[in-house]
């Protein structure tokens, strides 16, 4: 019989699996929303309901080339976490409390996100530049840790 998957390992694959649903021409980005190791909801990047994808209309970041954690003003598709979170309230689950595993360390617009939806733990399998969302966590009190799916093993970010 095959080791049973820790609780951190089981969801950071669901993560990385819904992150195969991105339409995003950047970077694929997936999230699970858990509380007491249910699952509350998932959440992808890319465009809205209903518009256009970016792989049918473009990317201005990919075509200004804009540096990762800059402009996300600009980007037209809706983050993962922020996905995750909007599907939560959608389906009535509470937020509060709750554990978001994530592919990719979330940027400041998201972190302002997640700290108003009282999450409180962050898995994440990649780190990612940004140190404004750094500083919010880090003020908040919302803990950070890196996931590495080969070893199993978690490492304290913030």
């Amino acid at each position: 019989m095959d080791k049973r998957p820790s609780w951190q390992e089981y969801f950071m694959q669901m993560a990385i699996l819904a992150a195969k649903r991105s339409t995003c021409l950047r970077r694929q980005v997936g999230a699970v929303l858990v509380k007491d190791n249910q699952i509350l909801s998932t959440g992808y990047n890319g465009s809205p309901k209903g518009i256009s994808h970016c792989a049918e209309v473009g990317c201005l970041r990919q075509t200004n080339a804009v540096p990762s954690g800059q402009m996300h003003e600009i980007c037209r598709g809706v983050h993962a976490e922020q996905n995750a979170i909007i599907q939560a309230g959608l389906n009535g689950s509470s937020t509060r409390g709750a554990t978001l595993y994530c592919t990719h360390q979330p940027c400041s617009i998201c972190a302002r996100l997640i700290i108003n939806a009282e999450i409180r733990t962050i898995y994440i399998s990649e780190t990612y530049p940004d140190a404004l969302a750094e500083q919010l966590f880090r003020e908040a009190g919302v803990e950070l840790l890196l996931f590495n799916s080969e070893s199993g093993k978690i490492k304290k970010v913030l």
